[in-house]
């Protein structure tokens, strides 16, 4: 089975068929490279989507994940990146093994093919010049037998003509003659190149165009085979990854297997547990003395024993409840009011229409309602000041010794941070050690260093050292108070750790007296008051130094506004009062009586005339 001899005649079909199959051949390596692209693209999006999922550093949900189960799945994200890496392997190999190696290929085939049918149409051309030769001259052979014919009938003419003279009769016998000659040399000529025409053409259909369809076939088979090994290639690519891809999956079957529910629950129980005793019984409140002493009003022990009750209302069971009642907070004091300010009243002065909506007196409220604002309410903040030290609170700034927290977490937090002072103090002294043993060498090598350029450093790191140590003994004191190795601390032990001053207001104090826990937290009497101290102490060296917002303009009261709200103040109709921050878009006017008192009023009651050369001013309309 050779197209040489099966297809000699089939040059043209032979030469769209070895294209088509180099075309497959492109068209298989343009697969493949796709196939590269998709892999490193999913590569992309696992990879990705593990890391969209992987914990933040330094942040709670990385606390979060030290459950078993947190754990498994920090795992199972991690056996997902590497099973991406296994696709990326599988992109590199395949374009490595495959694409690289079949573009060369093609291009080599491609030259092969070109030189194949380049020598084919040179043998085709050889030929057709064959054939020319041979046709041309069998015209000329042709043409000069005729002629040889014409002019010897031309001779017999003459010859029997008796009117011709014996010197045309000659010259035409003459012309016979060549003519004659001139057909025998055509006929040889022709003779030959016929000879030589069927040697040619044998050679071509026998040797040459065998042989060279016998290359464009061996050519196509190495085509065909080739094309095939990378199709193995291309499934062996992905089997040498499936063993790493499988213990892949293995990482991920045993991290499922590790977690362990019990150890998440008791991991629950450290991270929650406050050390408080659960409430003991509510005692009996006896509502039935004051019947009793309309019996007996001058009796002294039944006056008496109505007392009783009333001391443990306010005493043990209010003490025992507290862990769940709900109060007011502190921190819901803000400077600013948040809800939206009143519309201007209809009539000139709001006093004018006593029953409005918005008189400046509010509605009578039942009086439980009164008493249970008593109760709740917290001492309102008089001075800006304060306002800002509110303001404060409510954005977190939690006591340095964490009294904030239930006793369990407080001791772990206390823990935690001897712990981390512990590994400074270490970090620090290595630091002095290797500035120490550096010192010792420019002393025994004064060529290397002057030892004296190392003095304020290691002065620098010792002062670092003390000052850590300092900082873990305050700690260490409070982890200690906590655990109930050493009494609580007296009012002085606090002053010299710094919990809180001697100077606080009594606005915040008044606050502290509130016991409370929302939503779980704690705060001992003896530790919330010393947080509100301290708090109110850096609040208070934060803030006096700060000075006061300059005026941007004035405004003039158009109504009476009484400002019964935290963060306002109250103003009269036709008052001219100082402007110190424009409306924010939230319907109030930050304005100034004097330097002590400021606050907000409703833009729709003042009519506001900004200054235009003021700092931060703008254009009023």
């Amino acid at each position: 089975m050779s197209w040489g001899t099966e297809l000699w005649d089939q040059f043209d079909n032979l030469e769209k068929h070895t294209q088509w199959g180099i075309d497959i051949l492109e068209k298989y390596i343009k697969f493949v490279k796709e196939r590269t692209e998709i892999e490193l693209s999913y590569a992309k999006q696992l990879r990705n989507l593990s890391k969209k999922y992987q914990p933040k550093k330094n942040s709670k949900e990385e606390e979060e994940y030290k459950y078993t189960s947190c754990k498994a799945f920090i795992s199972n994200l991690n056996e997902m990146n590497d099973y991406a890496g296994q696709h990326e392997v599988i992109s590199e190999n395949m374009a490595s093994q495959i694409i690289v190696d079949l573009a060369r290929y093609v291009q080599e085939l491609k030259q092969e093919r070109k030189s194949n049918f380049h020598d084919g149409r040179k043998a085709q051309q050889h030929i057709e010049t064959c054939w020319k030769q041979l046709e041309s001259s069998k015209r000329r052979f042709e043409r000069d037998c005729k002629e040889a014919d014409r002019a010897q009938q031309y001779f017999e003419k003459m010859d029997a003509d008796i009117n011709v003279t014996k010197a045309d009769v000659e010259k035409a016998r003459q012309q016979a003659q060549i003519r004659h000659q001139m057909a025998e040399d055509s006929k040889a000529d022709y003779s030959s190149i016929l000879q030589k025409f069927n040697h040619e053409q044998h050679e071509y259909y026998h040797t040459h165009i065998p042989n060279i369809f016998q290359k464009i076939q061996e050519m196509e088979e190495r085509r065909i085979v080739r094309m095939g090994e990378s199709m193995k290639t291309y499934a062996e690519v992905d089997r040498q990854v499936i063993p790493i891809i499988g213990k892949c999956l293995d990482g991920i079957v045993k991290a499922a297997e590790s977690i362990d529910q019990k150890n998440d629950s008791q991991l629950v129980i450290e991270a929650y547990k406050s050390g408080f005793e659960p409430p003991g019984d509510i005692e009996f409140e006896d509502y039935t003395q004051p019947m009793k002493r309309t019996v007996s009003d001058n009796s002294l022990s039944n006056s008496r024993g109505e007392g009783k009750p009333d001391l443990k209302f306010g005493g043990k069971s209010k003490g025992k409840l507290w862990p769940f009642i709900k109060k007011n907070k502190l921190m819901s004091l803000l400077t600013s009011p948040h809800q939206p300010p009143p519309p201007p009243p209809a009539s000139a002065s709001p006093s004018a229409v006593p029953n409005g909506p918005q008189s400046p007196k509010q509605q009578k409220e039942p009086l439980s309602h009164r008493f249970n604002e008593f109760m709740t309410s917290k001492p309102k903040i008089h001075c800006f000041r304060s306002l800002k030290r509110g303001l404060s609170l409510k954005l977190g700034a939690t006591p340095e010794d964490f009294s904030n927290l239930p006793p369990e977490q407080r001791r772990k937090k206390l823990q935690q941070k001897v712990d981390e002072l512990n590994k400074e103090i270490q970090k620090e002294m290595d630091q002095r050690d290797a500035i120490t043993k550096m010192k010792d060498v420019y002393l025994k090598n004064p060529q290397m260093g002057d030892p004296a350029s190392l003095d304020h450093k290691l002065a620098e790191v010792s002062q670092n050292i003390e000052k850590l140590r300092v900082e873990t003994q305050k700690f260490e004191a409070w982890l200690a108070e906590v655990e109930g190795r050493l009494p609580a601390r007296s009012e002085q032990a606090r002053r010299q750790s710094g919990l809180y001053d001697s100077q606080n207001p009594p606005t915040v104090n008044n606050c502290a007296q509130d016991r409370e826990s929302p939503d779980g937290s704690y705060t001992e009497e003896q530790s919330q008051e010393s947080e509100m101290k301290v708090l109110a102490t850096d609040f208070d060296d934060e803030f006096d130094d700060e000075e006061p917002l300059p005026a941007i303009g004035t405004c003039k009261a158009l109504y009476t506004f009484e400002g019964q709200n935290e963060g306002t103040i109250s103003v009269v109709e036709g008052e001219t009062l100082y402007v110190i921050e424009e409306d924010k878009g939230d319907g109030w006017t930050r304005i100034r009586r004097n330097e002590d008192e400021e606050g907000y009023v409703p833009t729709s009651y003042v009519e506001v005339c900004l200054d235009k050369n003021a700092k931060g001013a703008k254009t009023y309309i």
